[in-house]
């Protein structure tokens, strides 16, 4: 038996059928219940936080224990944000499990939370994604078992209604589902989701930033971020060693927009779009098109020593805090990439 320790819990998909309103309006009035004693805590996800590749080759049956906590955690420089989260981060915890296995899930919602919180497997072959077996009131778990029937990288979330205020919060997260000879063997692996905020104060304003289903609804966040926060994965950059092959596994939370991902100074050697790890790679891609509750695998080697962006090619977005950084450390290859001058540590280049 394998326990994969982690912490959430998540809503039937039979409340989809409630009301909108009802539950923008509880969320409204949750986030304005919170004590002025709150403690900020970090709710970045590492880029580097998951588990190695599965070497066993035999099914087995693995717990996930997930356990929603409601934090404020720091937005951007001087603005927090009451998070909704899996785990007290975002993305929540990235699930590993290979074709086969019999996973048992868990889930506890925190007693102090203010909100009811489910989770709804993409990986599931089962009403809901398992979202009605696990909604869970403040203090309550609940739980289900499913077989992993297909490889893939999928999504997960909370789908208490209103669904896309739940994810909107930070509840999301990914869960691989190996195929049964496993992933190729690669340097390093990285994981990274994009998601929206939607604030009524405006992109920067400092404080405690407010959600806005107005905003929501019409989906004009004033935050785009790569693993919880403004900035994160440029203030806490992935890293790796020129020569040394990287897996990128990318997904979008959402709740509305697609992301056009790509790595500013490399091409992918290798892309799964949609995820589809089963399929041919697609070979020497630049950008990659992810949709919300989607994802994709990307593979490249490091050639060049260097500071590489992380970006949603929707550009503006950058702006409203989505880039991050892949710093790659070694020595100089002039036979691939050589500037013709000194390099300006104080010059901007746009990124």
């Amino acid at each position: 038996m394998r326990n994969i320790s982690m912490f959430a819990t998540v809503s039937g998909a039979a409340l989809l059928l409630a009301a909108p309103a009802a539950f923008a309006a509880q969320g409204h009035q949750a986030h304005h219940a919170a004590t002025a004693a709150t403690v900020v805590t970090d709710v970045i996800r590492d880029a580097s936080d998951l588990p190695p590749p599965i070497t066993r080759r035999n099914p087995e049956t693995v717990r996930v224990h997930l356990d929603t906590v409601e934090v404020m955690g720091q937005l951007a420089d001087g603005t927090t944000y009451r998070y909704w989260t899996f785990n007290g981060k975002v993305p929540g915890p990235f699930v590993r499990v290979r074709v086969g296995d019999t996973v048992e899930v868990t889930m506890k919602n925190a007693d102090d939370s203010l909100m009811m919180h489910n989770v709804d497997f993409h990986a599931v072959t089962g009403p809901g994604g398992g979202a009605g077996a696990t909604l869970a009131a403040p203090g309550e778990s609940k739980g289900f078992t499913f077989k992993a029937l297909q490889p893939g990288l999928y999504v997960y979330h909370c789908a208490t209604p209103m669904v896309t205020q739940h994810i909107a919060n930070g509840m999301y997260g990914l869960i691989l589902v190996e195929p049964e000879e496993g992933m190729s063997k690669v340097d390093r692996e990285f994981y990274v989701m994009q998601g929206e905020i939607y604030t009524e104060e405006a992109f920067g304003t400092e404080g405690e930033a407010t959600e806005s289903i107005d905003k929501l609804l019409a989906e004009t966040p004033e935050y785009y971020i790569f693993n919880g926060a403004a900035d994160a994965l440029a203030h806490r950059p992935l890293k790796a060693k020129t020569g040394e092959t990287v897996r990128i596994f990318f997904g979008v939370g959402g709740p509305n927009k697609t992301s056009s991902f790509h790595v500013i100074g490399e091409i992918f050697d290798r892309a799964y779009p949609l995820a589809s790890i089963t399929s041919a790679p697609m070979t020497d891609v630049q950008t990659i098109t992810v949709p919300p509750g989607g994802a994709a695998v990307t593979e490249f080697k490091l050639d060049v020593p260097g500071r590489y962006i992380l970006v949603d090619h929707a550009l503006s977005r950058m702006e409203r805090g989505l880039k991050g950084v892949l710093v790659a450390e070694g020595d100089e290859n002039p036979q691939i990439f050589r500037p013709h001058q000194a390099a300006d540590p104080n010059a901007n280049d746009g990124h």
